[in-house]
């Protein structure tokens, strides 16, 4: 499957490997179905059928919904579209046309506690923005369902710690959007690193940025957004260097930069930070809504992996010191969401629970404080 050869342990291009090593974080039906069809009639969940499969509502109807996980969810083995929430009426009448949702399983913001009586919809997926992620995980908890949330998971690690509390007490699951987390590009590197296939990983080089359009979106708006660049795509960096590395960052520098005020008056346009881990490696990040930029770099004692693309939808890259990686493009929503229905099918914990999202928030928590002091080495709490 690779066109390369694993440091140290002689030759690792087998499938039966490839697979073993994804499984952990992909989970095995959906690895199998959109990676290696021909192993789906072994490895498949149970759930074959849409009476088997557990239902879920969307909450928010914007373009990540519209674009990519509604058409995701049509083709998901262990879940369906079951419901909709929106506060827009249009959307509500041209979703049920085309995505066949009945009356009874369509919501509005204020009457969406009433979900609790709906028998069709087992978990809810929030898609909202960040400020809102909150509110609505803590609703959907107390109405008795499973919560798949958006990254960021929240604003403050306040409002993360009062999510994964209410899903704890409501005995429901709780996971964050984390898609790169099933995506095998991305696993192969989180592989590489954690398991010293090249040594220890001693730097990490991780961006993501591009120019954002319009000045009235409510990413713009930190009442809404929480923050800017950091908040919105800087989080699939900082994400790589800990999946890759392995360990928690232990302190944070940061420097910001604005070359439009006035766009970015309430929130960050460019952010840069470094990292250092307990093992002895560093990272040094960049993330901007002024200019396009995406990789993930890790150098380590015999050897270097990079991704470069590294975190869009589709068309990621990969290579390392050994040569090409060659892994399949998948759906991330399609496999991040039958892995969440099979958690929840099979009672087992997820591998992107809340606990996740909260310590992304404790580290950008950080990085903001070093910003306000001028620079200064932050501990992450």
């Amino acid at each position: 499957m690779r066109k390369y050869f694993s440091s140290g342990s002689g030759p690792d291009n087998s499938r039966r490997r490839f697979f073993k090593n994804l499984s952990t974080g992909l989970g095995a039906a959906a690895l199998a179905t959109a990676a290696f069809p021909f192993l789906s009639a072994t490895t498949q969940n149970a759930a074959q059928d849409k009476n088997k499969k557990l239902g879920v509502a969307l909450v928010g109807l914007g373009s990540l919904s519209k674009n990519q996980i509604a058409p995701a969810l049509l083709k998901t083995k262990n879940c369906y579209l079951a419901g909709i929430v929106t506060g827009t009426p249009a959307k509500a009448e041209e979703w049920s046309k085309k995505y066949n949702i009945p009356k009874k399983n369509i919501y509005n913001y204020q009457n969406f506690d009433t979900i609790a009586k709906n028998k069709d919809i087992d978990l809810v997926y929030i898609v909202l923005p960040n400020s809102m992620h909150h509110e609505f995980t803590i609703r959907a908890a107390k109405a008795g369902k499973h919560v798949l949330c958006e990254k960021p998971m929240a604003n403050t690690v306040k409002e993360c710690e009062e999510m994964i509390a209410a899903c704890k007490k409501a005995g429901k699951q709780l996971a964050i959007g984390y898609r790169l987390h099933f995506e095998p590009h991305n696993l192969e590197m989180k592989r590489l690193g954690q398991e010293k296939v090249f040594g220890q990983v001693k730097l990490v080089e991780a961006a993501d940025g591009f120019r954002i359009g319009d000045p009235n979106q409510w990413r713009l708006k930190k009442d809404l957004a929480g923050g800017g660049a950091l908040m919105d795509v800087g989080i699939y960096a900082l994400q790589g260097c800990r999946y890759v590395i392995g360990e928690e960052p232990l302190t944070v520098t940061a420097q910001e930069f604005k070359t439009d005020p006035v766009k970015f008056k309430e929130v960050d346009e460019t952010i840069f930070w470094q990292m250092k881990f307990p093992g002895g490696a560093t990272a040094s990040c960049t993330t901007s809504y002024a200019a396009s930029t995406e990789r993930l770099f890790a150098s380590a004692e015999k050897g270097w992996m990079e991704l470069r693309p590294a975190y869009g939808y589709g068309g990621i890259k990969g290579r390392t010191s050994k040569g090409e990686m060659n892994f399949p493009q998948i759906d991330h929503f399609e496999a991040q969401m039958d892995d969440f229905a099979n958690c929840i099918q099979t009672n087992k914990p997820t591998s992107v629970p809340g606990e996740e999202g909260l310590r992304d928030l404790k580290v950008i928590e950080a990085i903001y404080k070093s910003i306000r002091e001028g620079g200064k080495e932050v501990k992450i709490a």
